[in-house]
């Protein structure tokens, strides 16, 4: 017998509901956040257990602590519930998805797979996002006295006195301590940098996918990191999606009628975007490799394709775009087919006389 069990985590204490599968409410317990308890409480419950719990802080160490001990356990975004809330209510909520089949996308978890990877490429992203935040308080304390024109001098802690001296003495204490910061957090992004760059180079899977032009081994090993499998994507579309370069159009009223009375299509142009259900760190890699595929790569193959879009009247941002969906595309085929990066690939194939 079937038994569907949500979960509300928090980090004091966990709300389970379990559910028949008729939708009768069978029992619902508060336990403290402790493995063993957790797990205690699962191997009590007798029959084939089926488990969904909302994304957040606790989901995957609670994916790796449970799946041993569940039939079925699936991690889905918070619910969007307009009505009342608590912890109850969204505890059994999520075992009645799990009894419908109503989860919809779930967030996918890989426990075990590329650890070291992952937590290397999380401290990287988090020491780049300090480091850039600390780099934009630096220079709006210059410019809030009306100084233009610095450039990296001020981030170095050599170069940076010159500029140090226009500032009157209140802010020049401040942009001090904040250069100070600045100092220490670009030392400990160096050691994150340094430290992700040995765990890509023990994988031989980032190797090849930074082959790929404009990834290079750091954005390849993010690549890596969130992915983790590429038989997750069956098609391409499904990978831009993911990545949000996936092209979506909304329209309205698609039907009229003609002089002869018939239905046809309406010839009206449809509102065109990008999805915004994405992972936007992939986002960001697929964009910044198509970024450097146009400014710096002027023989590639793929520049040329960026140069012939814009020469025929589409805008820039546009043709980055496709640039950056050829590379996502490229990338999951060289993943799927463990193969080098080929340009000819990349390239339209000529119509046969």
């Amino acid at each position: 017998m079937e038994r569907y069990i949500g979960l509300d985590a928090h980090s004091q204490t966990c709300t389970f509901a379990v559910m028949g599968p008729s939708g009768k409410r069978l029992r619902e317990q508060v336990l403290e956040t402790n493995g063993k308890v957790l797990v205690d409480f699962i191997k009590g419950i007798a029959g084939k257990k089926l488990v969904c719990l909302e994304e957040g802080t606790h989901s995957e160490w609670l994916y790796e602590l449970l799946k041993p001990h569940v039939d079925e356990i699936v991690v889905v975004q918070p619910l969007r519930n307009a009505g009342q809330k608590n912890d109850s209510i969204d505890a059994w909520g999520l075992a009645d998805q799990m009894r419908k089949g109503t989860t919809g996308t779930t967030v996918f978890k890989a426990p075990g797979t590329y650890s070291e990877l992952r937590s290397a490429v999380r401290a990287h992203r988090a020491l780049v996002g300090d480091m850039v935040r600390a780099k934009n308080r630096l220079k709006a304390i210059y410019r809030s006295r009306g100084l233009q024109g610095m450039g990296t001098e001020v981030y170095d802690p050599e170069e940076r006195s010159t500029w140090l001296k226009k500032l009157p003495a209140h802010r020049r204490q401040l942009a001090t301590v904040l250069s100070s910061e600045l100092d220490a957090v670009t030392e400990v992004h160096k050691t994150a940098e340094t430290w992700l760059l040995e765990e890509a180079g023990r994988c031989s899977i980032v190797k090849l996918l930074a082959t790929a032009p404009g990834i290079g081994m750091i954005r390849a090993a993010q690549i890596v990191a969130i992915v983790v499998s590429p038989d997750r994507f069956r098609t391409r579309q499904q990978f831009w999606s993911y990545c949000g370069l996936g092209i979506v159009t909304r329209s309205s009223s698609d039907w009229t009628r003609d002089r002869r009375g018939d239905w046809v299509r309406r010839e009206t142009a449809q509102t065109r975007g990008l999805n915004r259900n994405r992972h936007p760190a992939l986002k960001a890699v697929f964009k910044g490799a198509a970024l450097n595929v146009v400014q710096r790569m002027t023989q590639h193959p793929l520049h040329q394709d960026y140069q012939r879009m814009t020469s025929a009247g589409i805008k820039p941002t546009l043709a980055r775009i496709t640039v950056a969906r050829k590379i996502a595309a490229a990338v999951l085929a060289m993943w799927k087919n463990k193969e080098e990066y080929d340009p000819a690939k990349s390239q339209p194939k000529p119509h046969a006389a």
